[in-house]
């Protein structure tokens, strides 16, 4: 009975590994139709899909604007700590006090890019990109602020 398993088991095995070997050989003889890409030489051609989470980041236009309100959602949503927001207020031409972004601290090593701080954004001032090469030597470096400097918010963003 045992003898039987073990035999069987080995059989198993070997038309397992037989399997591989054939999906192997048939790759190596129809090199016109590889899979894998070539990186880091295919750089410039290299296609990610489309939904790849990379990192976050904060898009402004030409006047150096950005959509960020400033209202933290992004903050509560990340479930560890990612995304710090710092807020200061600014007195705008009527006089009145308006909350503004001082700094969109972003901590890259902590982010497990779940795209949850997307979702929560109500104004859609931050999305994901597709960088994926972030080593560094450093690890402080991967600690950035995502609003540039001067920026101020999106005139009709509220």
């Amino acid at each position: 009975m045992f003898l039987k398993e073990y035999i069987s088991d080995i059989a198993g095995a070997v038309g397992s590994l037989l399997k591989g070997m054939r999906r192997t050989g048939w790759y190596f003889l129809h090199r016109e139709e590889a899979i894998t890409q070539q990186y880091p030489d295919n750089r410039d051609n290299m296609g990610l899909p489309e939904r790849f989470r990379g990192e976050v980041v904060m898009p402004h236009n030409e006047q150096n604007e950005h959509r960020c309100t400033g209202c933290t959602a992004c903050e509560l949503a990340c479930p560890n700590g990612t995304i710090k927001v710092v807020t200061k207020f600014e007195v705008n031409a009527e006089g009145k006090r308006k909350k503004a972004v001082d700094r969109f601290i972003y901590h890259l090593e902590l982010c497990t890019m779940c795209n949850l701080c997307i979702e929560a954004c109500p104004t859609d001032a931050i999305k994901m990109a597709q960088n994926f090469e972030h080593s560094v030597y450093d690890r402080s470096r991967l600690t950035k602020i995502l609003n540039r400097p001067e920026s101020r918010l999106q005139e009709g963003v509220e």
